[in-house]
């Protein structure tokens, strides 16, 4: 299979790029495991600044509240407490899988900035073989170079339309988090997909939205994250908290 490839300063750019990548290069497969169809190809977006600005994309089925709560999700592990809970709500969170491996990474590339060994695994043979939900996300790596800290995820399978762009967003928090950590600049962020795919249901989605990247510029379809969306994101914090609160009475976790 050919691994198709974009690229764009942010990372608005990079995935507008990449769903018409799809859109126009996508090939239709059966997917028995969802009784559905897919439209589908391997691909690699790369951005080239993580941060950089305008850096929302108009262009994702969410907003602000659910930006901001699976950037907590992510950096926080705010719902890491829905495995442990005694219904095993969840097998797993992707903070849950990588929170212990971290402290490693952040020791490591302060011992050897030109390490090559900062990479966090996510797949877990034991679990994913036999979940039906196995982890989309296999593998995140850290490399700085340039005087920058850059970032590598590689994802098995990604919804371009449902959770590729939230993905993204809550990685490069991270990678914002772990620069910080550092004190080091935010480099690149690179996003490997070996099935990039809209479901049949998105099918029509992902049309409109590549229509509609055809008619707008790129400003028309974003927003500036520092200024005007972080306040909105911010403002979600105690709803999302106040979730978390009732989510652990009903499971019963202290």
């Amino acid at each position: 299979m050919k691994m198709f490839y974009v690229e764009g300063e942010t990372l608005p750019e990079a995935y507008h790029k990449a769903l018409y990548a799809l859109e126009k290069n996508g090939q239709i497969y059966p997917c028995p495991d969802y009784n559905t169809t897919m439209k589908e190809l391997p691909l690699t977006f790369y951005v080239e600044q993580a941060d950089k600005e305008p850096f929302i994309s108009r262009l994702f089925p969410g907003g602000h509240h659910e930006l901001q709560q699976y950037i907590m999700e992510i950096c926080d592990g705010i719902l890491d407490f829905m495995v442990s809970a005694a219904e095993n709500v969840w097998e797993y969170t992707y903070h849950q899988r990588f929170a212990d491996q971290l402290p490693w990474l952040i020791e490591e590339l302060k011992r050897n900035p030109f390490s090559r060994r900062a990479i966090m695994n996510i797949r877990d043979f034991a679990v994913d073989t036999s979940n039906e939900h196995p982890a989309c996300l296999q593998s995140i790596h850290f490399a700085i170079r340039d005087k920058k800290l850059n970032m590598t995820v590689m994802m098995r399978s990604n919804d371009a339309v449902q959770a590729t762009y939230m993905n993204a967003v809550g990685f490069i928090f991270l990678l914002k988090k772990v620069a910080a950590e550092l004190d080091v600049p935010v480099g690149s962020y690179t996003h490997i997909a070996y099935s990039f795919h809209a479901y049949e249901n998105c099918f029509e989605k992902l049309k409109k939205y590549t229509e509609t990247m055809g008619k707008k510029d790129i400003a028309d379809l974003t927003y500036c994250y520092t200024g005007f969306y972080d306040q909105l994101m911010q403002d979600e914090i105690p709803a999302i908290l106040e979730m978390v609160e009732d989510q652990k009475q009903k499971y019963h976790v202290e």
